[in-house]
């Protein structure tokens, strides 16, 4: 096969030589995968995005699902057809539709896939109306129904330049009015609970009151007059008598009231820092959740606080509110997790995820367990799948990769640094810390019998070491040198004592596990059998790459643990399933989406149940039932 122009030769084993084809036709997979569980909440860079169904389910988004989550069954639904990431959401008021916004993104053959608004129903999960396609920029960014019409009207704004508020009568697909909101950031953009025609857009430095008539919307900028006028105004929500309450980057409260541009009180360093959210209860009382200070505070109807409670540093800022059963809260925060909350100190997380680019994934056959490194620990995550668990490590480094030794006993962790590490998976105490170069370990993987380990670098190095004391002593035997790019993919054959790495530039190097030599001679691991096959580059995998592929185009690969069946992770956002061995040029495969940035990596878990898929730049796990 050819990647970039660039040959690179497959070995095919001698038991093929006589039958083997190109042309032979290979079947697709027996099996097909089916969402189960999506890890994560898209808070980093996303307000007024978390809100409670009356199914008793939470709403929110990750990547391209949006998520409907019942905490008390332990249970998820997934809306599945956005395309690329969602960055906005609304509730309409019979609380059962729903709008959805994305941004445009790219398909695999380059073509520009179109920003717009999704309507759908959160009963059937069927959509009901696509808003937009050819008239949003970039992306749509905040999106409301209307209020007090029935919800007949939903408002977006999209992501270009001037900023576009459009609005719609959704139910006819029909545009209504657009206007050039603001050349600087909009935040927020919502319907007046009490009028129809009136909207309240806000971000940088601005909060302006849209009049709509008929095709016409008009603007009345908000005046700070002697109040502080803010840097930001990043949430609006509406009182009871329907005044008008914003959050600032300064910390402030202002509320405006109701039909009017200007402020008629100021509740002054409500917080710390930025306010994200503001929510009114169905009291009437107000909750509002700080960025720097991490706090939701509790105030009454006059504007004084309550009560108080502190989000922990490692959950980040308050990024969302949501109002829950009586006496209960959902918040989302800066670091992609959500917590039940209740005064005066309740925080319970109950969606825990990354908050950086996700890597690599390990799974192990004692616990149907699965691992995944991240900037300050590890991940695990263990049945019943609710949520990930961080396991602490004692290192300042981030991590990259992670391999279980075959007893179960210990878990290797590469870093960013060149340092790995040995953890023991009960105590989680460190067993050993070790150094090779100073670049990332891109792969820690034991020999099948657990006797070596090799650790891939970034330095172009493979580092072996002889493994003694199930796990707990290592000493290197052999340092793989040969490759003149960065190590990608490590695999061991099935007796240990050989292994075949991929590496930047496309190449295939095979190595003598007990000294670290280059094997030159490809009769002596042709026929070899592999324990796994997680390199992209094989001959019984080279037929996971497209026609006319990039070569990283595909960031993984791995075959079932009964061998037949192969997954991939693309750059497109896709998890493909493939018959194995995937010996035939273009082979055909079942294709599934979820992801919205590139897929980093996929793995089985040990019993062939699931298949997990890591995502980069959208910081999600997706967990797939194979059926």
């Amino acid at each position: 096969m050819f990647l970039r122009g660039r040959p690179v030769t497959m070995h095919v084993p001698d038991q093929q030589k006589g039958t083997y084809s190109l042309d032979q036709k290979v079947a697709l997979p027996d099996h097909k995968l089916k969402l189960q569980w999506v890890y994560g909440y898209r808070g980093r860079d996303c307000r007024s995005n978390l809100y409670l169904l009356p199914t008793g389910e939470i709403v929110y988004f990750n990547a391209s699902v949006v998520v409907l989550y019942n905490t008390e069954e332990q249970q998820q639904r997934h809306y599945l057809g956005h395309n690329d990431d969602v960055k906005c959401l609304s509730v309409h008021p019979d609380m059962v539709t729903i709008a959805t916004g994305q941004v445009a993104g790219n398909s695999k053959d380059g073509k520009l896939l179109a920003p717009h608004v999704r309507v759908w129903d959160s009963v059937s999960l069927n959509t009901l109306h696509v808003l937009g396609t050819g008239v949003f920029d970039r992306a749509v960014t905040c999106v409301a129904f209307s209020k007090s019409n029935g919800g007949t009207f939903l408002c977006a704004v999209d992501d270009a330049n001037d900023h576009i508020l459009s609005v719609w009568n959704w139910q006819k697909e029909k545009q209504l009015a657009e206007v050039k909101c603001s050349n600087d950031s909009v935040l927020a953009a919502v319907f007046h609970p009490m009028d129809t025609n009136l909207i309240v857009t806000c971000g940088k430095s601005h909060i302006n009151f849209w009049t709509m008539e008929g095709n016409t919307l008009t603007k009345r900028q908000g005046l700070f007059e002697k109040h502080e006028k803010p840097k930001y105004v990043l949430c609006v929500a509406f009182a009871e008598n329907g005044d008008a309450i914003t959050g600032d980057s300064s910390g402030n409260l202002y509320i405006w009231a109701k039909g009017g541009t200007r402020i008629s009180q100021v509740v002054s360093a409500a917080h710390e820092g930025g306010i994200f959210s503001v929510c009114v209860l169905k009291d009437g009382t107000m909750v509002s959740g700080g960025g720097k200070d991490r706090k939701v505070v509790l105030w009454d109807h006059d504007y004084r606080k309550k009560a108080m409670m502190e989000v922990g540093e490692s959950f980040g800022p308050v990024r969302a509110l949501a109002e829950g059963k009586p006496g209960e809260l959902f918040v989302g925060t800066t670091k992609n997790a959500i917590i039940r909350a209740a005064f005066p100190d309740t925080l319970t997380p109950i969606v825990q995820v990354h908050a950086d680019n996700i890597h690599r994934l390990t799974t192990n056959k004692y616990f149907n367990f699965m691992v995944t490194p991240m900037s300050c620990g590890v991940w695990t995550s263990i049945p019943p799948w609710s949520s990930l668990l961080p396991l602490p490590v004692q290192s300042q480094d981030p991590g990259r990769s992670a391999g279980f030794h075959p007893s179960g006993a210990v878990l290797a962790v590469g870093t960013m640094t060149g340092k790995w590490l040995v953890l023991d998976t009960d105590t989680r105490d460190l067993v050993s810390m070790h150094t090779d170069g100073n670049e990332i370990i891109s792969n820690v993987k034991y020999s099948p019998d657990g006797n070596f380990l090799a650790v891939a670098s970034h330095d172009n190095f493979v580092y072996i070491y002889a493994v003694t004391e199930n796990g707990r002593k290592y000493s290197r035997v052999g340092k793989c040198t040969g490759h003149s790019s960065f190590v990608t993919h490590v695999d061991w054959s099935k007796n240990s004592q050989y292994l075949v790495t991929n590496s930047g530039d496309y190449e295939i190097l095979f190595w003598e596990a007990s000294s670290g030599k280059h094997v030159t001679n490809m009769d002596t691991v042709r026929n070899l059998e592999w324990a796994t096959s997680t390199c992209t580059l094989s001959f019984n995998t080279f037929g996971i790459w497209p026609d006319g592929a990039d070569g990283t185009d595909i960031n993984a690969a791995c075959r079932s643990h009964d061998g037949s069946l192969l997954a991939s992770a693309d750059d497109f956002g896709k998890v493909h399933l493939f018959s194995f061995p995937c010996s035939q040029p273009r082979a055909p495969s079942q294709e599934y989406s979820g992801h919205s940035s590139h897929v980093t990596n996929v793995a089985f878990l040990h019993d062939d149940s699931h298949l997990i898929s890591t995502g980069g730049k959208d910081t999600s796990i997706l967990q797939w039932v194979v059926a």
